[in-house]
């Protein structure tokens, strides 16, 4: 086994792939953690219209990669060891599954198992506007207190001077929920003090 800590990433078909890329770079550059990365085709699909290069390339980022219906894989265990899981960007579909507990897919069945064994589940939702499903699924899986819904906003506190560091500080606040910080994140500081 491993002796790295182990987080599970998963990437649907919305729009964000940037940050799923940001997410993977910052997970392989944290000291003792790496990637279990499981992407749908609509993932793929989407990361090749966004970046404009091959899906491909993500598996150098992860340790592992898994295929979508590999339902029989380690991750759709409870006693396969991970330190939780991030679905970034996460879909509407993808949402709905993991709200009603649907474990169609390794992604679905993979999130369903970090929520019954209490580990930190974060969802990188990606959708606008919202319609009230999607809001009545947010606020229910959010009650539960291992569940994270955080939307792939822009934050301007910090004064980006490019969308790479509005992705990179997009992509560090999804990760800490997991202890993961890296050495560019910036924090508030509050009002009148320089970040």
């Amino acid at each position: 086994m491993s002796a790295e800590k182990r987080l599970i990433v998963a990437a649907t078909g919305a729009s964000g792939m940037p940050v799923l890329r940001a997410c993977l770079q910052m997970i392989r550059a944290a000291s003792g953690w790496e990637a279990v990365l499981i992407c749908s085709d609509s993932a793929r699909m989407t990361y090749e219209q966004e970046i404009g290069s091959p899906a491909d390339e993500l598996s150098i980022l992860a340790a592992e990669t898994l295929p979508v219906n590999a339902v029989g894989a380690g991750p759709a265990s409870g006693s396969w060891p991970a330190e939780g899981m991030l679905v970034v960007p996460c879909s509407m579909k993808t949402l709905a599954g993991i709200h009603a507990g649907y474990g169609e897919n390794l992604i679905q069945r993979a999130a369903d198992v970090t929520v019954k064994e209490h580990r930190p589940l974060v969802l990188g939702v990606r959708e606008c506007p919202l319609s009230p499903i999607h809001l009545r699924n947010m606020q229910e899986l959010s009650a539960l207190p291992s569940v994270w819904i955080m939307p792939l906003v822009m934050e301007f506190y910090t004064r980006p001077e490019s969308i790479e560091d509005m992705t990179a500080q997009m992509a560090a606040r999804l990760l800490q929920p997991f202890g993961i910080e890296p050495e560019n994140y910036q924090r508030w500081q509050g009002i009148g003090k320089k970040l």
